[in-house]
């Protein structure tokens, strides 16, 4: 995958990363950061769907479709689709909100560890 760089920014009123691609506009990939940056999580789940993310290595894609997932309340799809981003055999630099450059893996287990914590918090 030629994928120079992708930004993520952490969303954390529902403690996920979500990842947005940069330029140049020939490497973008539309992996719904306008959808879920506006906190429409729903278009976001049905676009990322519709290009078959569920099944997509991208981990740009996975973390999102996970931060989707967890934000329309549909837990063990984002666990799975974290969980896939982290054993993605693809992976890249994502930028996080505060400016911070972390490896995918990194950035999934970040967003699959948030919503554990989450689950456990709300299970109590």
């Amino acid at each position: 995958m030629s994928v120079t760089a992708l930004a993520a920014t952490l969303l954390l009123a529902q403690a996920a990363v979500t990842a947005a691609p940069a330029t140049p506009l020939n490497d973008r990939i539309d992996v719904a950061y306008s959808e879920l940056s506006t906190g429409n999580a729903d278009a976001a789940v049905r676009k990322l769907e519709a290009k078959g993310g569920a099944k997509s290595e991208d981990p740009a894609t996975l973390i999102n479709l996970g931060a989707a997932y967890a934000a329309s309340g549909q837990t063990e799809k984002a666990l799975a689709s974290y969980r896939a981003a982290v054993a993605s055999g693809d992976r890249y630099d994502l930028q996080l909100a505060d400016g911070s450059w972390v490896d995918s893996r990194a950035a999934a287990r970040l967003a699959l560890n948030n919503l554990l914590r989450t689950t456990a918090h709300a299970s109590r």
